[in-house]
């Protein structure tokens, strides 16, 4: 819905996301924006606007030129940022917000971007350290109502049509940053000694990515696991919750990444997980009891830790229990959604 009249005179945030693909940042904005809707006039500019929220129309955008009291424009992406920038300076009366997930060093031109905003918010203290700047430290949440364990996770397996009894799980965008490879390989080792156990995929294949896939496909084929190794592509968001609560375990195999929301919904589902040590794995995983850590890119490794739970699901599903526990206590949208409200009022 576009923005009317009354939301462009007391308007007092824009969520920008001018990104072509649904990504882990998307979702992330998508899932706290609706919170925030509640306590701020607020729109969103750009592509996969959550339901509830208005949309702002660039009609809409240029009209605020003239607008004397300031909106803050919070963006989370190189693109979003220099959208910002140049809106400001071409007399936008715009309050600039960036919030960083990243755990590496930046390039020149998003120190440069980063360097103009009027505050900054970083998801961990890690991703702060690597600011250069100070920023407010609010970590990401889950809807803990929508990442939910399903009354019945035997049946919400078998709507899957895979063989077995147990789903092991690898989400996000299929390429060797998410270390997808390292995923299938393990499925590869391990699915012939577990036949209980299929395995799925699930995340986006990009154009770019298309000769990776393809190649993954291989090494599937060559193992004969076509039917107990599913690669789903994107799906939509309410598909995707579903395969969630259809896992047993979840396996968190990025080789690098900056804050990894998959972990967090998969642990409030009640997968039990093992994880690389990579974003925020190491925040919200205690070893060996709510999780597994591993060494990212060691297929040896997440091998081992997969036998462990796979040999015996009443252990895994225990830690998934407590994983749930965790996330609900410490990692709620409630806490994330207030923590930013607080940065939204002081730039107000």
């Amino acid at each position: 819905m576009p923005a009317d009249n009354e939301t462009a005179r007391d308007l007092q945030l824009i969520v920008a996301n001018l990104h072509w693909r649904y990504s882990g940042v998307t979702a992330t904005s998508r899932m706290v924006t609706p919170r925030l809707a509640k306590m701020f006039r607020t729109v969103w500019f750009g592509p996969d606007g959550p339901d509830g929220v208005t949309r702002l129309r660039f009609v809409d955008l240029l009209k605020l030129r003239r607008r004397r009291a300031s909106v803050i424009w919070h963006a989370r992406r190189n693109n979003d940022m220099i959208a910002g920038v140049l809106l400001k300076a071409l007399g936008w009366p715009l309050r600039l917000l960036f919030t960083s997930a990243a755990q590496r060093h930046h390039t020149w031109i998003t120190r440069w971007l980063i360097a103009r905003m009027d505050a900054v918010i970083a998801t961990s203290d890690v991703s702060a350290s690597f600011l250069k700047r100070p920023a407010t430290v609010v970590a990401h949440g889950v809807d803990a109502d929508c990442y939910t364990p399903p009354v019945d996770r035997t049946a919400a397996f078998a709507e899957s049509g895979l063989p077995g009894r147990y789903l092991i799980g690898c989400f996000g965008r299929v390429r060797m940053q998410k270390g997808t490879d390292v995923f299938v390989d393990a499925m590869c080792r391990l699915l012939p000694h577990f036949p209980d156990f299929s395995a799925v995929i699930v995340g986006a294949i990009t154009p770019d990515q298309i000769a990776f896939a393809d190649d993954l496909r291989r090494r599937i084929a060559a193992t004969g696991l076509e039917s107990r190794i599913r690669i789903t592509g994107e799906l939509q968001i309410e598909q995707v919750q579903r395969w969630y609560q259809r896992l047993t375990i979840f396996a968190f195999t990025s080789r690098n990444e900056g804050f990894g929301v998959t972990l967090i919904e998969a642990m409030s589902v009640g997968a039990a997980l093992v994880a690389s040590r990579a974003g925020a794995a190491e925040l919200v995983v205690n070893d060996g009891d709510n999780g597994v850590l591993v060494p990212p890119g060691d297929v040896g490794a997440l091998v081992v830790a997969l036998e462990l739970l796979m040999c015996d699901p009443e252990v895994a599903a225990a830690m998934g229990r407590r994983a749930r526990e965790f996330v609900v206590a410490n990692y709620s949208l409630d806490a994330e959604a207030a923590g930013v409200a607080a940065v939204y009022r002081r730039m107000l």
